[in-house]
C-alpha cells in the first residue's frame, strides 16, 4: 500500500505580541501510479446505517464517512495530530480576536454552482446560530460571527481570544452549501434527506438509499483534490453488516472491497496472513475511556470514582483483548502521541481491589456478608464495539472483586448514542476516535456544557485552566497548563482513559492507491483515499 500525503502540513503559528499568519500552501493531488478514471464500483463494508444526512448534526461514523465524501472540510489533519490544507489553503490570525482562512478558487457544488467564501461564512454563523448538537458548535464556545470579505476570503470575529478555534472549527466543521441549507431553515433541524436530491462539493454523491442494505454514491467529475481532478472509481457503495465478523466473510469472498471499521485486534494477524486481503495500519489520535455520571449521588463522591478506577486490570485489558495492540496513557487524556503535552510523571490507576475497598470504606460504604458493597452501576457500550464490548465484561469482573456491582446494557449503536446523549447511564464506557488538540478536548470534555461532558463535572480550578490555556498563545505555558489541568483529571477522575492504540483496516488486494489518515473516522475512506483509490490491473 502507498501511503501517499497531502502537501502543506502546518501547525499553528501564532507569536505572543505581534500575531502572525499560519501559511501552508494547498494540497497537492497524489502522483503516480494511479488510473484515469474508470467504470468500476468501490464496495465498503460499514456496521451501522446513516442517522444523519446533514453533516452538522451527524453523530454515527456511518453519517461522517457518507456525508464526508460530499461536504468539505477547511482542513485535514496529519498523523501527529498537525492540520493540513484541503479546502482551505491558508489559515491563521489578523489579531487575538480574528482568525482567518484563505480557500481554493477551483471548487464547485455539484449542482454548479460555485463553491465561496460565502458558503464558509453561512455554514459557521448558521451552526452558531441554530445550535445544532455535535462537535462543529461544541466547538464554538468563543466564536461570534464570520464574514465573508471576498470569494476566498473568510474573517471570523472571536469573543475572546482563542488560540486553538481557527484549526479546530476548520477540521472538525464541514461546509455545506448556502443555496441549499439556508431556505430549508434551521440547520439544526434540516434533515437534508435527500427529498430533492443531495448536493455536493465531495467527490461523490449520494443517489440511492436503501436502509439497512447500501448507499449508493455516484463519482462527482470535477473534484480537484485528486490528480486529474476527477475521481477513480466511478461509484462508492456503503453496504451494511450487523457486525465487523460478518464484513470479514464479505471482504474474504469479494462481496466488499474495503471494511471501513477497523479490526478487532484478533483478527489482525489472520487478515495479515490471508491472500487476497491488504491490512493497512492507521495511526490512532483517540483513546478508550470510562466515565463516571455525577449525577449519580453515588458517583458524585470522588473515593467512588477512585474506586471503581483502581478496580480495573488496565494491563490484562489491553494484552487479552487488545492482543498488546495497544498503550497505556498514564491514564491520562494527554496521550503519548501528543508528545508535546505528554506528562510521563502521571500514572495509571493501579489494579487493586483491596485499594478499591478501602476508598469504598472511605466513602462511608459498609460490605455485606457477601463481600459486596450496596451499589451498582449500569456500564452502556455499543454492542457494534467489539473490542468495548469484550473490555466491558473485565471491567465488571475486575468491580465484582472489589465488591462493586455492575450491570453491561449493551445496545445496537445510535440507541446507545441516545442514551449516551441524554446522560442515560451511571458509567459511559466509549472511545474518541481523534482527541487532537488538548485544549480544545478539554472544554468539550470537562467544562460545564461541554458537548462531550458525559461526567457532568464542574471544577472550578481546572475550568479556570482550560480557560486561561485557551486565551494564551505562548506554547510553553499553554502546555505547562494543560498538563496541570491532567493531573486534576487524574485525580478527580473525571475521566478514566484506558489506552490509546493504532488501529488496523483491511482491504483487496485488488485494489490500491488509498491515503491514510489518522483514525477509524478518516482512515483509508477519508474522501482523498475514496477518491484516488483504482482497482489494480491484472
Amino acid at each position: 500500500m502507498r501511503h501517499k500525503s497531502l502537501a502543506g502540513a502546518g501547525l499553528l503559528a501564532v507569536a505572543a505580541l505581534a500575531l502572525s499568519a499560519c501559511a501552508p500552501q494547498a494540497p497537492e493531488a497524489p502522483s503516480g501510479g494511479a488510473s484515469e478514471a474508470g467504470n468500476d464500483t468501490l464496495t465498503i463494508a460499514t456496521t451501522t446505517d446513516v442517522v444523519n444526512y446533514n453533516p452538522l448534526i451527524g453523530n454515527s461514523r456511518s453519517d461522517y464517512w457518507v456525508t464526508n465524501l460530499m461536504y468539505p472540510h477547511l482542513l485535514s489533519i496529519g498523523d501527529d495530530g498537525a492540520k493540513e490544507a484541503q479546502l482551505a489553503t491558508e489559515w491563521g490570525y489578523v489579531d487575538d480576536t480574528t482568525g482567518y482562512y484563505e480557500i481554493r478558487d477551483d471548487m464547485t457544488w455539484s449542482d454548479g454552482e460555485p463553491l465561496t467564501a460565502e458558503d464558509v461564512a453561512y455554514t459557521m454563523n448558521a451552526v452558531k446560530q441554530d445550535q445544532p448538537s455535535g462537535t462543529f458548535y461544541g466547538q464554538m464556545t468563543n466564536f461570534s460571527s464570520a464574514t465573508a470579505v471576498s470569494d476566498t476570503r473568510v474573517e471570523i470575529e472571536l469573543t475572546q481570544p482563542d488560540s486553538s478555534i481557527v484549526e479546530e472549527i476548520g477540521f472538525w466543521g464541514n461546509v455545506v452549501p448556502q443555496h441549499v441549507f439556508e431556505p430549508a431553515g434551521s440547520v439544526a433541524e434540516f434533515a437534508n434527506d435527500g427529498s430533492d436530491g443531495w448536493v455536493s462539493a465531495g467527490p461523490y454523491l449520494l443517489t440511492n438509499v436503501q436502509a439497512g442494505q447500501s448507499y449508493t454514491m455516484e463519482r462527482v467529475d470535477d473534484y480537484p483534490l485528486v490528480e486529474g481532478g476527477t475521481p477513480v472509481a466511478a461509484k462508492v457503495v456503503y453496504r451494511v453488516y450487523p457486525d465487523v465478523n460478518t464484513e470479514i466473510l464479505a471482504l474474504q469472498s469479494g462481496e466488499v472491497d474495503v471494511i471501513a471499521n477497523s479490526l478487532p485486534p484478533a483478527q489482525v494477524q489472520q487478515l495479515q496472513n490471508t491472500d487476497g486481503i491488504e491490512v493497512a495500519e492507521v495511526t490512532g489520535l483517540g483513546y478508550a475511556h470510562m466515565t463516571y455520571n455525577m449525577q449519580n449521588p453515588d458517583l458524585a463522591k470522588v473515593e467512588v470514582r477512585q474506586a471503581l478506577a483502581h478496580a480495573a486490570d488496565y494491563e490484562a485489558i489491553r494484552s487479552v483483548v487488545l492482543q498488546g495492540q495497544a498503550v497505556s496513557t498514564g491514564s491520562s487524556p494527554l496521550m503519548p502521541v501528543l508528545s508535546k503535552y505528554y506528562d510521563d510523571s502521571i500514572s495509571e490507576y493501579a489494579f487493586d481491589p483491596d485499594q478499591s475497598r478501602q476508598l469504598m470504606e472511605d466513602a462511608g460504604y459498609t460490605a455485606d456478608a457477601d463481600g459486596m458493597y450496596p451499589v451498582s452501576f449500569r456500564l452502556i457500550y455499543s454492542l457494534q464495539d467489539p473490542v468495548t464490548s469484550q473490555w466491558a465484561q473485565l471491567v465488571k469482573d475486575g468491580a465484582a472483586q472489589a465488591g462493586i456491582r455492575i450491570e453491561l446494557q449493551g445496545s445496537e449503536r445510535n440507541t446507545y448514542l441516545s442514551q449516551t446523549n441524554d446522560g442515560d447511564y451511571d458509567i459511559y464506557a466509549g472511545n474518541f476516535a481523534i482527541m487532537d488538540d488538548p485544549v480544545t478536548n478539554f472544554s468539550l470534555s470537562y467544562l460545564p456544557g461541554g458537548a462531550i461532558n458525559y461526567t457532568y463535572n464542574d471544577d472550578a480550578e481546572l475550568n479556570a485552566l482550560i480557560a486561561e490555556a485557551s486565551q494564551t498563545f505562548d506554547e510553553a505555558k499553554k502546555i505547562s497548563l494543560m498538563q496541570e489541568a491532567a493531573k486534576i483529571v487524574h485525580e478527580q477522575v473525571y475521566d478514566n482513559v484506558m489506552y490509546t492504540q493504532n488501529l488496523y483496516v483491511a482491504y483487496s488486494s485488488e485494489w490500491d492507491g488509498f491515503i491514510s489518515k489518522p483514525s477509524e473516522l478518516l482512515s483509508i475512506v477519508n474522501p482523498v483515499s475514496v477518491a484516488s483509490a483504482f482497482r489494480v490491473a491484472e
